[in-house]
């Protein structure tokens, strides 16, 4: 099926130029394997896996056919060479026959997409199995201490990531929502993932795997920047949030969304 939908100049179909943003992705974007484990179990026992918006091929499963989707050029010309090269495509218009694939998955991804139902279906219409999408609740991103020092990035997160219930919902059949424990040293970059190792947010390449960042303007960083950086160095930032280098684990917004037919 031929994409004809507007795409930035490397190929990116979001509203985040991964031309631009995501050139060191993978330095700071690496799968965690304890977060891999959970999605291997949703896929269940299917053998052909399809992975929508794979990106760099974070979290696709090994030991079985995984056939990798991904709009953006700079992101497919990271995949890593043991890893399938990945299709040129859309979620929105998936170049496969109904029923192709046993199980399908989807990791940070959905907020990308321009039409959320769409994609959910093509999902559908092309898995037999299961589909395991990994995401955002976008009500629950203001557990993290992040929304005292830049509300602003929450904020757009908040707008980006679709609801649960709409995945759901867009999916039918029958669906589970897992929290995901994001384990303290978590090697999956995302904002999330530094609860407790807050001097990382300072460095603007670990901002920069984290696409929100790019949607805020130079003013706030900089205002962030600041506030952040001395409250570590006066030692604020541990009176109030110190306890999280401590905790093995911490529940956010992290959501795995598992869907049967």
């Amino acid at each position: 099926m031929q994409d004809n939908s507007p795409r930035h100049q490397d190929g990116s179909a979001g509203d985040a130029n991964y031309g631009a943003i995501g050139k060191g992705y993978t330095s700071f974007r690496r799968p965690d394997p304890r977060i891999a484990e959970l999605i291997d179990a949703a896929l269940s026992e299917a053998r052909t896996i399809l992975n929508v918006g794979a990106g760099a091929g974070s979290y696709e499963p090994v030991g079985r056919t995984v056939t990798p989707v991904e709009p953006s050029q700079s992101m497919r010309a990271q995949r890593p060479a043991h890893l399938p090269a990945a299709i040129d495509a859309v979620a929105e218009k998936l170049p496969f026959e109904d029923a192709t694939f046993g199980a399908a998955m989807s990791t940070f991804s959905v907020h990308q997409w321009k039409n959320l139902n769409a994609g959910l279906s093509e999902m559908r219409r092309v898995t037999r199995g299961p589909i395991a999408i990994m995401t955002c609740a976008p009500d629950e991103l203001d557990r993290f201490w992040l929304n005292a020092y830049c509300p602003e990035v929450i904020a757009v997160e908040a707008v980006r990531y679709p609801a649960i219930r709409d995945i759901a919902e867009g999916l039918g059949g029958t669906t589970d929502v897992l929290p995901v424990p994001i384990p303290l040293d978590c090697t999956d970059g995302f904002n999330e993932a530094y609860y407790g190792r807050p001097e990382m947010l300072l460095d603007p390449a670990a901002r920069l795997a984290c696409s929100a960042w790019s949607f805020v303007a130079d003013d706030v960083v900089r205002r962030f920047e600041d506030r952040l950086g001395n409250d570590l160095v006066s030692g604020r930032w541990d009176a109030r949030h110190g306890h999280y280098r401590q905790h093995p684990t911490f529940v956010g917004s992290l959501k795995l969304i598992v869907n049967h037919i």
